[in-house]
């Protein structure tokens, strides 16, 4: 089932979210409805906290990003990409020069910002069978992973823009916030 994503100005994301339970209610239906979500918005990734559920959950798909064969994209060094379900993640250290790329977010559409992030991160996390993992990622995967990790923490890829450009932003983020945009993919937002 597609979810409705939840739009930028509703609390719940900002709230940091909470650790995710093996016996979580529906955990694998939610799962299975955050990947069909995903492909519909046709996003790489989606943070539990983006369809109104404040656990720590995301998923990442970059193979998508690399399947489009770019160019471009086919010189970053995680190339094929990947595909995975991550619990409970906590990034261990990040690595490398920051770089800065154009990211956008499905609760946030229609702006993107270059923002600048690590070349690296290191991860524990659980995968969906709650197997315990422990990994570095690099390239746009360690990008769109931190992007959805910062779903979990409360944060948004706004928040990594300067104050006088986020100001710039603010007749956009309201109209957003209210409803006022054309998006093609089901979207709730906060009255």
């Amino acid at each position: 089932m597609i979810l409705p994503i939840v739009a930028y100005g509703s609390p719940i994301l900002r709230k940091i979210a909470v650790d995710v339970q093996s016996d979580h209610p529906g955990l694998e239906t939610l799962i299975a409805n955050m990947w069909e979500t995903l492909y519909n918005s046709s996003g790489v990734g989606l943070a539990a906290p983006q369809v109104n559920h404040s656990i720590r959950l995301f998923l990442v798909d970059t193979a998508q990003i690399f399947d489009m064969k770019d160019e471009e994209d086919a010189a970053f060094p995680d190339a094929p990409g990947m595909k995975g379900v991550f619990l409970n993640a906590r990034i261990l250290h990040t690595e490398g020069d920051n770089w800065a790329y154009n990211e956008g977010c499905l609760s946030i559409p229609k702006i993107r910002a270059d923002i600048s992030r690590p070349a690296s991160v290191r991860l524990a996390y659980l995968d969906e069978n709650f197997q315990p993992q422990e990994q570095t990622f690099t390239g746009l995967t360690a990008r769109v992973i931190m992007h959805e990790f910062d779903h979990l923490e409360g944060k948004l890829f706004i928040d990594h823009i300067a104050p006088l450009k986020r100001t710039l932003m603010k007749g956009k983020l309201d109209d957003i916030s209210k409803g006022r945009i054309r998006i093609d993919y089901r979207m709730i937002f906060h009255k």
